[in-house]
């Protein structure tokens, strides 16, 4: 078993520098859509895609309102996949789980009829269920057991180049199924737990973090250009204000030349006390989010990517109500942000916060 997959994980890196059009680059442009809507978005967890009820309901509420797009998982931040890719890796280690949303294709065709952007959410390095697996690919300690986080979770490696064409893959199947773009989470090394004991595969005097996320956002672009689809990645709101790379190796500057849409978690509950002389900053959701955007937005001139922030819909350090929903959105739109998609994790989200049609 274990041969086979290691077999499989080979085979599918050859492909890695297989994947240049014999077209030329002009075949790129010929590809993408003309232009990408301003994405206004909610998140749909795979359960909410597979359950036909809920799903129609949120799909109402899109329509009748100013939002025009969804955010769904096809990977979370589990593992697990909830659509068949047609990977033999994939269905090898059981990782597909095609029970939760069965008709995934089906959904995509109607929000496309109902002119819903589709956006298909990607965990990338927090993946438990590749790396309890494979313990190849896994963030190892010194004694070669398998690292876990807090919540005891395994992570893969980020610099593996296995794990790199595994996301990509994926990214590529969700495509082809029909989602408009493809958004990639969890780009960066972990950031809880007992991180010192980590023992990582490459020289850190010699390599950085920062490098290693850098070269991947690069991957991304050189391997998924061919595709009818547009990118994405989620970072920490706090990338916009440090350009450290958190010690995590997120710096969104690193994606601006190879991605579409760089979208900050600016969540107001996220930022310590005292932030920006803010004393509870979840109480201030124009000004953290306006200044957070502002922060960078000089950086996007010329590049890219697009600035288009994640936003709060969910109760922490404050009730979020409708008046606190559209301060975000206010202050988006006074930043020059191009969107923004609102995340609530159980997908109830604030319906009067949302402008009518």
């Amino acid at each position: 078993m274990e041969s086979t997959i290691i077999a499989s994980l080979l085979l599918s890196l050859v492909s890695v520098f297989n994947t240049v059009s014999e077209n030329g680059e002009g075949a790129f442009f010929a590809l993408r859509k003309a232009e990408a809507p301003n994405a206004k978005a909610i998140y749909w967890t795979a359960n909410t895609a597979g359950y036909k009820e809920r799903r129609e309901d949120l799909i109402r509420f899109i329509k009748d309102t100013e939002l025009n797009s969804v955010v769904i998982d096809v990977k979370d931040s589990t593992g697990r996949i909830f659509i068949n890719t047609g990977l033999p890796l994939a269905e090898m280690i059981g990782s597909q789980d095609l029970r939760i949303a069965p008709d995934m294709e089906n959904l995509l065709k109607r929000l496309r009829k109902e002119n819903i952007y589709s956006i298909a959410r990607i965990a990338v390095f927090q993946d438990p269920f590749f790396a309890e697996k494979i313990p190849d690919i896994a963030l190892k300690k010194s004694d070669g057991s398998i690292w876990r986080d807090k919540k005891g979770l395994a992570w893969v490696d980020p610099s593996s180049l296995w794990v790199w064409k595994y996301n990509l893959d994926i990214a590529n199947a969700a495509i082809r199924l029909g989602f408009d773009e493809v958004n990639f989470d969890y780009i960066r090394f972990p950031s809880d737990g007992n991180i010192s004991e980590i023992k990582y595969r490459f020289d850190e005097e010699k390599i950085t973090k920062n490098y290693i996320i850098a070269n991947f956002f690069k991957y991304i672009s050189e391997n998924i250009k061919w595709y009818q689809a547009y990118t994405s990645i989620d970072v920490f709101g706090m990338t916009l204000w440090r350009k450290d790379g958190l010690g995590l190796g997120q710096r969104y500057e690193d994606a601006l030349d190879y991605i579409d849409f760089i979208c900050p978690m600016v969540y107001p509950s996220h930022y310590y006390a005292n932030f920006e002389g803010f004393a509870n900053p979840a109480e201030y959701p124009y000004e953290i989010v306006y200044k957070s955007l502002i922060k960078s937005k000089e950086n996007f001139a010329g590049k890219r990517a697009l600035l288009r922030p994640w936003l709060q819909d969910f109760d922490m350090g404050a009730i979020y109500d409708k008046d606190k929903i559209r301060k975000q959105i206010q202050a988006s739109y006074d930043a020059g942000a191009h969107g923004w998609l609102l995340w609530n994790a159980s997908n109830s989200y604030t319906q009067d916060a949302m402008l009518t049609q």
